[in-house]
């Protein structure tokens, strides 16, 4: 063979022997919902043999509502800024605790004092700022808290968004709804192939927790706020190995 004829056939095999590996990285970039392997010839009778995911969402009313509050100051020097946002501070703090929330649910979220700057970038005095996360335990009546604490207890600045007190419970029961939803999809995969579906063998949550709703959105002076309470999506996702048996 002339040796330029052996350079353009190994040429083209690399090509050829590139793109299919190019091709085949492109495909395991996806999460297969379901995947088959059967036993080397040196493994042993124990190897994984379907690898299923499986999803469940369960809906769940929530049972505590997670309130920001602040009251911010601004005055001509630092120290007279943070000495009126410590009397509007303590107001606040009073009315908090006069509506029955306890001291392990009042945190301090936020804490600032600096200079304050007008629209065309001169400085024009000092602000000072504190915020406050609440947990409110009565969803039912977030809105009338709402209005207590602009209304009586000075806050400007005011949100709120709910969560479950302890999901675990929710967690628990998506978690086995979901495997499953594993067991059905490796089960149908498996009848598919024409093997028997064996024990499982390994289980992992691919789940990312995620128990919020609603953002902190400033919640307007009114004289009955109202805010709607819906539901939570509690989500889990898991990964389950089966064996194949026979």
């Amino acid at each position: 063979m002339h040796p330029n004829f052996r350079v353009v056939v190994v040429s083209v095999a690399v090509g050829t022997l590139c793109a299919l590996t190019a091709a085949f990285a492109v495909v395991a970039m996806g999460r297969p919902t379901v995947l088959l392997t059967s036993p080397s010839a040196t493994s042993s009778g124990s190897d994984v043999g379907v690898i299923a995911s499986g999803d469940a969402i369960v809906s769940k009313r929530p049972d505590l509502a997670m309130i920001s509050v602040a009251v911010d100051s601004q005055a001509s020097s630092a120290s007279a800024a943070q000495q009126d946002l410590a009397s509007k501070a303590a107001k606040l703090i009073a009315r908090v605790k006069a509506l029955g929330v306890a001291d392990k649910d009042i945190n301090t979220s936020g804490y600032s004092i600096g200079l304050n700057y007008t629209g065309n970038g001169t400085i024009d005095g000092y602000r000072a700022n504190e915020q406050l996360l609440l947990k409110w335990h009565n969803v039912d009546t977030v809105g009338k808290t709402l209005d207590a604490l602009v209304q009586q207890g000075g806050a400007t600045q005011i949100g709120v968004g709910f969560t479950l007190a302890d999901p675990k419970a929710a967690q628990a029961e998506a978690r086995a709804l979901a495997i499953a939803d594993a067991r059905t999809r490796a089960q149908a995969m498996a009848s598919a192939a024409g093997v028997k579906l064996g024990k499982v063998v390994r289980v992992s949550d691919q789940s990312t927790p995620s128990y919020f709703t609603g953002g902190f959105a400033p919640v307007k002076d009114a004289a009955s706020t109202q805010v709607p309470v819906g539901q939570l999506d509690v989500q889990v996702s898991v990964q389950v190995a089966f064996a194949i048996d026979g």
